[in-house]
């Protein structure tokens, strides 16, 4: 039943509905509210002439007003006004929708047929006691109303980088949801209706609904047409383009072409592989059957040898042979089982040698650096340490960077000095404090997209007073506050901005309650523009709420929002005090923020997750200090590992080992309680059956041990990086985190493998010419054995000693020290001078990539690997002597003050070992024959074809890029605040385009700049914005652009009299907002020519800098929204006598971005954007944005990869072909290299490593390692040579002895030094709990380690073996290598089958 007000209220109006001629309403009658607006008065009266301000009726409605009586008084129409500019301000751009506004809301309120779509349907009472309208029934058309709503809807504001719709309809999708917004009652002091004012959509039979013609954007009228920015069917649409890395490319199905015709070639190599095989085995067994038909017993007697070896031997290799001399083995059929020349005529010229003299020279040159640091030891160890002492000096002038701009850009790039011009024009971009408040939940699984909503009268409360404290919080020991160093839009007496919810309630809750919040907070987040917060621009949704959930309709529900958004800004600056005082104010803010993060669940049931401006730099510097125990412990247990096996590769003579002693002491140690036999003879005892308390150990244990000689190893290993990062500081190199952490292992790798070598020779000359040698048969032995016996003895020790500079028979066997280690040192000092060399030009071509992390790692690195093989080859072979003569001497390791008595020394028997190690026996007796089977090599090179092939295949899945979180500790709060970031986050970074070196005041440049006059460019800056936003996928542009010179160009607009205002009496003179308006008139109220749409008239030259500056001081107000300061305060920049403009921005937003790849293709987009821009307009025009400077190395780092690995593998075939003496085999090793490179790059693509600049310097290091694994062995096959031509028959067997010496002689060597080394340090790194270091170190590093030991022990021997170049002896002269080679019966020692290996090992 109807109370008697809404009677009353239904009474009226109710004879004259859908009465031409009447009014519903007229007059003002008081507010309902205190505060309130004026509220019209319910009547049901004609209209009438009286009372009307004509010529105010006619400024506001158009001429249709100019006679006639209205249903409007003056005071309406002044309540009409201040509504209207309030919403001009941001529509005037638009002339149909400014049309339409006005059209509206004046029949609206005005027209004298108001009560034919215009119905009272409630009242109330006004402060004054009259009858008021409470709320009506507004009929509008569909017609008109989808038409005033699409005239509106794509109206731009500059200053919010949004739409005018989000203003003045609260974000509406259509016309209905617009109406809705504007007739919904608006709280007191808010712009809006303040009453309820109702559309329904089908009038009562009496009334009709308003139907006028709706203005179009698009009209060619120019009281109609709008520009392309604002009305979008009128823009020039720009072709579609592929976004940044989707560009079309070549698929078969779902894999690239490439991967296609890889796997093709693969499967028929692999089918051709298998057919073949089975052609060879069937071929075989034919020819077996039928030698074994048709030959004679008597026919395998008539052959006479041509050597007096016609013993057999199973050779490996000789059925190779057999199959790969062809048609010449049928005038040598023996020759297979013969050694070299046999097939000539002449053996001896045959068997001459091929010298490279550059080999006779190093091995001289080495020879007496050897036989002088070995003979004068303390000397060089002085000489050397002196120098090395000097460069260690430049650590005076160390200095680490940690800044990652300067780490990762070049210092010339594009995008740092854009960024330095920015900042110096602009000031440098904000410092912001982020905090997101989420529910607290128990569960620490839960996903965060699940997260209940936050929002509740409680949270609001308990979050006020959280920031309240915020505000107050001192900084120690200066006692900054927030409004210290926040940043201040409208000048240092403004307000901070402080982007919060809280912000929508003025920053005080007092005047809401538990059932008011959520109303006001809907109306807030459906009109921002209502709810300014105290630094006066508006504060959109995404801004303050994360999560929002998004029904089908596509409204959005802001009440159920998962994450309250909290963003402090704070002043950036130059100035490094300016900086500090911020920084200080941060940590105070973080200490704060920690503190809350524990009690804030417990007090409030909330979480937060948060960052300020210090935190980054401070996380990662925690994590790279928590990451240096880690990285220690993994040099310590490679220190131990070195320390311990140095010297072991090879057998001693003398002794048991040390679980040999321990089992016979075991076995003896009974015999102390059984009683003695009498009958045995006291000669006939072994002294080591003897029963003792404590074991006897064996002596090797205490003196032939080199823990010493291996700690003073790793410390040349580290003095070469310390005296390397000396040299470099000395010349103004900075040193990075990543030096100090790389380089030692990259050092160790490299060095370590040089000690082995070194020491393992060493040990070999120990056992041809130390003291015990003339108890080992072979050279001098007085008791020769029997002729195979002695044969065999004798060549293989031919094989270990073919370098000796004379020949073996000539020189006295016991040769000195000094003579051993400088005969080490001639042996493996050109194979270590070719690693040196190769490493440290390819680390030094690194050094021209620009980025300076990258640059400086090479010259680190090439300084270091270059340091340390000279004193390796000075001052560690002076202490091999020492420790050699400590050995001698019968010194104990460590100890060498205490001297341990020599046994009495017996005659020893016949070894049973040859000197070699457990390592050398087994590649000796299993390895090195079974791969350098035929079949084994086909399987070889199949299987590392295949992992080329699917290393190709996955290095083009690669990404960039390089995730922060990697960066930090496992328990850093960051990882937390990026998560929410990525899940709560709804807005993408600010990207600025900076037009500089222009004319700002000439009217073609404001033709170039503009949008929104109708004589601006068509592909303006604003215009080629606005259609790059309309093709965001591959623009990464979301929102609208804000351009400055059209809303200064509008704030000129004498429509907006609360705008730009001079004094009546001085035009020179400015007013200020709070000037009487009886005083001031708008700016251009009576100009010559009067401002318009065509841009005739405004102002250029002085008078466009005149008016400029008033416009970047004005404060904006909500009677003047356009004015400059607080949106565009910034975005010029003035030369020194401020009468120029040197530089401008516009800015706008990127679409969120998630991804590295997101980051890389907003990058890519932006500078795209920019060089069409300037391309169309002749600007000077490039992009900015904060994250644009440490993207920039991946708009170059595919080039920079090529660049520095290409130039690496070229310094490598140089180099290797050089000191090698063959291009052959110069360019296998290369190729092996590349290979060991590709392998890495392709686990990369598998294990999740991103390429970046970490990974790229360990791809250099890569190329490095891969080095050292492949020199040594292609020095030692190379070195191992007969002389013999490539394409000669027995070729084949020569390469595979050659190849088999190799791998016995440095083998052991590169697997102890490099890959045992390595995979012991990379197993205690798996420890880490840094994901930068498990991923970009332990994952990169022991792909490294296994993918270069297999490609160096696995591929190249086998690849050698097939293909390698003639090999060169190591003898001097070719007289005394004749003289050699007739006593070994002008055959090349071959390497024993199995059936041998008994007699050899």
């Amino acid at each position: 039943m109807a109370t008697p007000r809404l009677q009353e209220s239904l009474r009226y109006g109710s004879d004259v509905a859908g009465k031409e001629g009447h009014c519903a309403m007229r007059g003002s009658c008081g507010a309902g509210t205190w505060g309130g607006k004026p509220l019209p008065c319910p009547t049901d009266e004609a209209a009438s002439a009286d009372d009307v301000d004509r010529d105010l009726l006619v400024s506001l409605c158009g001429a249709d007003y100019t006679e006639g009586p209205t249903c409007c008084t003056t005071d309406q129409l002044q309540t009409l006004k201040e509504n209207l500019v309030l919403a001009e301000n941001m529509i005037a751009s638009c002339p149909a929708c400014r049309n339409n506004f006005r059209n509206f809301w004046c029949t609206f309120t005005c027209s004298p047929d108001q009560a034919t779509f215009l119905n009272v349907t409630s009242t109330q009472k006004s402060l004054t006691d009259k009858t008021v309208a409470k709320s009506v029934d507004f009929f509008v058309s569909e017609h008109f109303g989808e038409g005033f709503y699409s005239s509106c809807a794509k109206i731009q504001v500059g200053a919010t980088n949004g739409y005018a719709m989000d203003l003045i309809g609260g974000g509406a999708k259509n016309y209905s949801t617009f109406f809705k917004f504007m007739g919904d009652v608006k709280d007191p002091g808010t712009p809006g209706s303040p009453f309820q004012i109702n559309f329904p959509v089908v009038p009562p039979p009496q009334m009709t609904a308003f139907d006028a013609i709706p203005r179009n954007c698009a009209d060619n009228d120019l009281a109609s047409r709008c520009t392309c920015i604002d009305c979008p069917d009128i823009c020039q649409q720009l072709p579609d383009i592929p976004a940044p890395g989707s560009e079309p490319s070549c698929h078969v199905g779902a894999i690239s072409c490439l991967s296609f015709i890889l796997i093709l070639a693969y499967g028929l190599a692999l089918a051709s592989f298998i057919l073949g095989y089975v052609l060879q085995i069937t071929i075989r067994k034919r020819r077996e059957n039928y030698e074994r038909v048709a030959l004679s017993p008597d026919g395998a007697s008539d052959s006479t040898p041509l050597s007096p070896r016609s013993h057999s031997r199973g050779l490996i290799g000789a059925s190779s042979l057999a199959h790969s001399d062809g048609g010449e083995s049928i005038h040598h059929s023996d020759s297979r089982h013969l050694g070299r020349g046999v097939s000539l005529l002449d053996p001896i010229e045959t068997a001459q040698p091929r010298q490279y003299r550059l080999n006779t020279v190093l091995r001289r040159t080495f020879y007496r650096l050897g036989l002088i640091t070995a003979t004068y030891p303390w000397l060089t160890l002085a000489a050397v340490f002196t120098v090395f002492g000097l460069l260690n000096l430049g650590w005076q002038q160390f200095e680490l960077e940690k800044d990652p701009v300067r780490l990762w850009v070049a210092p010339d790039s594009e995008s740092i000095i854009q960024k330095e011009y920015f900042d110096e024009h602009f000031g440098p971009f904000y410092r912001p404090e982020q905090i997101y408040v989420t529910v607290h939940e128990s569960s620490d699984t839960a996903s965060l997209t699940q997260k209940p909503p936050v929002l509740s009268w409680d949270s609001l409360k308990y979050w006020a007073g959280i920031e309240v404290e915020i505000r107050e919080l001192r900084s120690s020991p200066n006692g900054y506050t927030l409004d210290d160093v926040c940043f201040k839009p409208t000048g240092p007496d403004g307000f901070c901005v402080v982007q919060s919810v809280m912000g929508w309630f003025g920053n005080d809750l007092d005047s809401y309650d538990r059932e008011s919040w959520s109303n006001h907070l809907l109306g807030c987040a459906e009109s921002p523009v209502n709810c300014l917060p105290d630094f006066l621009q508006p504060l959109t949704p995404p801004y303050v709420l994360g999560g929002i959930p998004v029904d089908e309709d596509g409204s959005k529900r802001y009440l159920d929002a998962q994450s309250l958004v909290v963003t402090y800004v704070a002043s950036n600056s130059l100035d490094e005090a300016e900086q500090e005082k911020a920084m200080e104010w941060e940590r105070a803010l973080r200490s704060y923020l920690q503190d809350l993060g524990e009690r804030a669940p417990v007090e409030a049931g909330l979480d937060i997750a948060w960052s300020t401006g210090v935190s980054l730099e401070e996380e990662i510097n925690k994590s790279a200090n928590a990451d240096i125990r880690i990285v220690v412990l993994s040099y310590l247990a490679m220190f131990f590992y070195v320390s311990l096996t140095l010297g072991n590769g090879s057998v001693e003579r003398e002794g048991e080992g040390v679980f040999a002693s321990l089992i016979r002491w075991g076995r003896n140690f009974p015999k102390f309680f059984r009683p003695a036999s009498s009958g045995s003879s006291v000669l006939s005892i072994d002294s080591r059956n003897t029963p003792t308390i404590f074991p006897r150990l064996p002596r090797k244990l205490f003196v032939g041990s080199k823990v010493v000689l291996g700690l003073f190893g790793i410390a040349l290993v580290i003095l070469s990086v310390s005296s390397s990062v000396g040299f470099f500081s000395i010349l103004g190199v900075k040193s990075t985190l990543i030096i100090a952490e790389v380089i030692p292992f990259l050092v160790l790798a490299v060095g370590v493998d040089n000690v082995f070598i070194l020491v393992n020779e060493l040990d070999r000359q120990n056992l041809l010419h130390g003291p015990n040698a003339s108890g080992f048969s072979g050279f001098g032995a007085t008791t020769p054995l029997s002729p195979p016996q002695s044969r065999s003895r004798l060549q293989f020790e031919h094989t270990q000693s073919n370098d000796e500079s004379v020949d073996a028979a000539s020189v006295p066997l016991y040769l000195t020290v000094e003579e051993r280690v400088a005969r080490a040192l001639a042996k493996m000092g050109p194979s270590i001078l070719l690693s040196t060399i190769t490493e440290v030009v390819a680390f030094a071509l690194g050094a021209i990539v620009p980025m300076p992390a990258v640059r400086n790692f090479a010259l680190y690195a090439a300084g270091s690997v270059l340091l340390n093989a000279i004193l390796q080859v000075t001052v560690f072979i002076s202490a091999m002597a020492l420790d050699q003569r400590r050995i001698e001497a019968n010194r104990v390791d460590c100890f060498p003050c205490i001297r341990i008595s020599s046994r009495i020394a017996l005659l020893d028997p016949v070894p049973s070992g040859s000197g070699l190690g457990f390592l050398a026996k087994f590649i000796r007796r299993h390895y090195a024959p079974f791969l350098l089977r035929p079949m084994v090599k086909g399987a070889v090179l199949l299987s590392f074809a295949g992992v080329l092939v699917c290393s190709i295949i996955s290095i083009q899945h690669i990404e960039l890029g390089l995730d922060q979180r990697l960066a930090l500790p496992s328990d850093s709060y960051l990882i937390s605040w990026f998560d929410h970031v990525d899940a709560f986050l709804d807005i993408g970074p600010p990207v600025y385009f900076v037009v500089r070196d222009t004319d700002f005041t000439s009217r073609s440049t404001q033709q170039a700049l503009c949008g929104r006059f109708t004589t601006c460019q068509d592909l303006s800056v604003a215009n080629l914005l606005e259609g790059e936003r309309n093709r965001r996928k591959s623009s990464f542009i979301s929102d609208p652009t804000s351009s400055w010179i059209d809303d200064f160009f509008h704030w000129l607009n004498p429509v907006s009299d609360r705008c730009c205002r001079v004094r009546k009496t001085d035009s020179s003179q400015f007013c200020s907002d709070r000037e009487s308006p009886r005083r001031c008139q708008p700016c251009y109220q009576d100009h010559d020519p009067e401002w318009n749409i065509t841009m005739r008239g405004l102002p250029q030259g002085e008078e466009f800098v005149h008016y400029l500056h008033q416009w970047l001081v004005s404060i904006p107000s909500s009677d003047c929204s356009l004015a400059g300061l607080a949106a565009f305060g910034t975005a010029l920049s003035f030369d020194d006598s401020g009468d120029k403009v040197v530089a401008s921005h516009f800015r706008t937003s990127h679409t969120p971005l998630k991804s590295q790849s997101d980051y890389i293709n907003s990058f890519h987009a932006a500078h795209r954007i920019a060089d069409e821009i300037s391309e169309q307009t002749g600007l000077d025009v490039f992009p900015y944005s904060l994250h644009y400077v440490f993207f920039d190395q991946y708009a170059h780092i595919i080039a920079i990869t090529e660049q520095i690995l290409g130039l690496g593998l070229a310094a490598v075939l140089i180099v290797t072909a050089l000191l090698l003496g063959s291009w052959r085999t110069g360019t296998i090793v290369t190729g092996v290299v590349a290979l060991t490179v590709v392998t890495v790059m392709g686990v990369m693509g598998v294990w999740g490593i991103n390429l970046n600049a970490i990974s790229l310097v360990n791809l250099v290091i890569s190329l490095g390692i891969a080095v050292e694994f492949c020199a040594h062995v292609a020095r030692a096959f190379m070195s191992s040579g007969s002389g013999l031509p490539v394409d000669h028959p027995a070729g084949q067997k020569e390469r595979d002895e050659r190849m088999w010496t190799a791998l016995v002689d440095v083998g052991p060597s590169v697997l102890s030094g490099i890959t045992f080394t390595k995979l012991i340090g990379m197993s205690v790194l798996a420890l880490t709990r840094s994901k930068l270091l498990e991923i970009y170190y332990f994952r990169m590093w022991i792909t490294l380690i296994i993918s270069g030991a297999l490609h160096g022990l696995v591929l190249l021997p086998v690849v050698l073996s097939l293909a390698g170049g003639p090999g060169f002896p190591l003898q001097e002269a070719d007289e005394e290598w004749m003289s050699h080679a007739i006593r070994n019966d002008y055959e090349y020692t071959p390497f024993l089958a199995d059936d041998d290996s008994g007699i050899s090992d």
